[in-house]
């Protein structure tokens, strides 16, 4: 494998695809406007959008919505968090520039760019080994209904225990490239279906001392890069792919959905960790988990 087709690579391990199950033939305006929902909730609310994007189609019976359909939902996901955060990435990539110019690598804006670039490298790191270790990747028993089970009640353990263990005593004004490492480890948690970028990167910001809300902004920050870059990839997909049998206002109505959501879930969490625990996601995130685990026995779900 060369250097040119790892990011494409990268890229489909962040966002996985929804399977091999057959495409829906016709996708409601209903059904677009819902996808788009659980897109932009679940990209950002640490419960998983992979998990959800896969879970949430085969229970109601809508079949996979296809590249086409998943790729333009991703690039609004991808839309909101650069809008949200545009002039924080002005400010960090501008002030990294000047305090480099002034050797002053001590500052803030240098200390948040080092971090953001040095915590993108594991994902990309480990996502080699996986292409290299595990060429059938997408078809692992990690990837399957059950595994995402697993790793839902998992990750609903582990942010339980930094809940309850976190100090919670470190703010934005101090967070260092150590950080940008040791969160950048988490997010390749990312890779299995299941974990959820954002609660995988939350739950290390606690047990890190960070506060909910800085532990929060950081994540989304340090997740530009893996989002942009699968954002792009997608489009990619998208555009060799065509638009399979959704209709154009599908498309466009499922992409105006996941932009809006996407934002309001990025704005709704920074608030609410600021206040609140994460209490309310590990109760979910244990159900949600349970509940997979159920329908499966049950014959209600295939473990796919």
């Amino acid at each position: 494998m060369d250097f040119q087709s790892l990011p494409v690579y990268i890229a489909d391990l962040v966002t996985p695809s929804m399977g091999e199950t057959e495409v829906e033939s016709q996708m409601t305006l209903f059904q677009a406007i819902i996808l788009g929902i659980v897109q932009g909730l679940t990209e950002f609310i640490p419960i998983s959008s992979s998990a959800h994007l896969k879970i949430v189609p085969m229970a109601l019976g809508w079949g996979d919505p296809g590249v086409a359909f998943t790729a333009i939902i991703q690039l609004g996901s991808m839309a909101a968090i650069l809008s949200f955060f545009w002039s924080d990435l002005k400010k960090v990539v501008l002030g990294a520039i000047n305090a480099i110019a002034k050797s002053d690598y001590e500052s803030l804006d240098f200390r948040m760019a080092l971090g953001i670039g040095l915590g993108t490298l594991p994902i990309v790191f480990f996502g080699l080994l996986i292409k290299l270790f595990i060429p059938d990747y997408d078809s692992s028993p990690l990837r399957s209904t059950v595994a995402i089970a697993i790793a839902s009640i998992v990750m609903a353990s582990l942010l339980a225990i930094a809940e309850k263990l976190g100090s919670r005593k470190r703010d934005f004004d101090h967070l260092n490239a150590k950080d940008g490492v040791l969160m950048g480890l988490a997010q390749t948690l990312a890779l299995i279906p299941g974990v959820s970028r954002s609660g995988s990167t939350i739950t290390a910001g606690l047990f890190m001392g960070l506060e909910r809300g800085t532990a929060a902004r950081f994540s989304f920050l340090l997740g530009i890069p893996a989002i942009t870059l699968a954002g792009l990839v997608e489009l990619k997909d998208f555009l060799e792919a065509g638009i399979d049998d959704i209709s154009t206002a599908a498309l466009v109505v499922g992409l105006i959905s996941s932009t809006i959501f996407s934002y309001l879930s990025i704005a709704w969490l920074i608030r609410y960790l600021q206040t609140s625990s994460t209490w309310v996601f590990v109760w979910y995130r244990l159900a949600f988990g349970v509940a997979i685990l159920t329908a499966v026995v049950g014959g209600a779900l295939e473990n796919i």
